[in-house]
């Protein structure tokens, strides 16, 4: 057994006992590794200790939980192992920024840290190969865009380190409000926008920041009053395909994996470089919607 297999064992435990004391000695004897080596692979693999990954996995679990009301806080609490409701409750602010009263009361889209899937850092599958893996459906493809696509939108300047941390830090999601923005806004665009919809990355001039470009696929040549617009340029594109057991778990944890393959693993694997932005593109942002698409443009020598 390869060593990330042992880690990946210790990683299905924890999820599937979060609401139970979980000791460092145990998942150690289960990866058939001393508690020290076992720590020191943990933390190069997970890139958290033990104790603390536990801890976010806990309040990552607690965003779901919350939002069922007709459950006590207090309640949610015990079922994730805290003792008490003042516990939990100074968890969930050192993680979040927030109590989880205020979350209750008003949700939003919290950047938490996933249960890595440590195959997808060891595991290189062909174009039009699908790779299923912790019920996440990922394949490879190029496609041709034979004509630039035009969308409508909104731009938003956010930090470096939002990408850096994504899926490792846990915190208040900031593009969430951007795509909130646009979607009030969608509708005043009098039908002529796609339901199709995209988010992409690109550099931005002032150093520490990159811009995030939340829109729709414009029906016309024309984008709307009010709006600002992005073009997909015309070219040959890797296109990786994802799926997932629903939106949210598509965006926040499928999103995530997906990228880190395609770019810590797959490409550098496959020696393709790639045009300084990255397109996510869904159907739509509908709760129902449970695949998308991240589009890169390959460089021409």
């Amino acid at each position: 057994m390869h060593a990330w297999e042992q880690i990946q064992l210790t990683l299905d435990f924890i999820e599937e006992h979060l609401n139970e004391d979980i000791s460092t000695e145990y998942l150690a004897g289960l990866a058939a590794l001393s508690p020290f080596y076992y720590q020191r692979l943990f933390r190069r693999l997970v890139k958290k200790p033990v104790g603390e990954y536990i801890k976010l996995r806990r309040m990552a679990k607690a965003t779901e939980l919350l939002l069922n009301k007709d459950q006590r806080i207090l309640d949610t609490a015990l079922d994730l192992g805290f003792s008490s409701h003042e516990h939990f409750t100074r968890c969930f602010k050192e993680t979040f920024g927030i109590t989880p009263e205020e979350y209750r009361r008003s949700p939003c889209t919290m950047n938490y840290m996933t249960k890595p899937e440590l195959l997808l850092h060891y595991t290189l599958i062909d174009e039009g190969v699908p790779l299923i893996t912790d019920g996440i459906v990922l394949e490879l493809n190029r496609k041709q865009v034979e004509e630039p696509i035009l969308f409508a939108g909104f731009v938003n300047k956010t930090p470096v380190q939002f990408t850096e941390g994504l899926g490792t830090e846990s915190g208040v999601d900031p593009l969430g409000a951007l795509w909130d923005r646009f979607h009030e806004q969608k509708e005043s665009a009098m039908g002529s926008l796609e339901e199709e919809e995209i988010g992409v990355s690109y550099p931005c001039t002032e150093e520490g920041y990159f811009n995030y470009f939340a829109g729709a696929k414009v029906l016309t040549e024309t984008v709307p009053e009010g709006f600002q617009s992005w073009t997909l340029p015309e070219g040959e594109y890797l296109v990786c395909s994802f799926e997932a057991e629903n939106f949210d778990a598509l965006v926040l944890d499928a999103l995530y994996k997906a990228n880190q393959y395609l770019f810590n693993t797959w490409l550098p694997n496959h020696k393709l470089t790639t045009e300084p932005f990255c397109a996510e593109r869904y159907a739509s942002h509908a709760a129902q919607t449970a695949s998308m698409e991240i589009w890169l443009k390959l460089k021409t020598d």
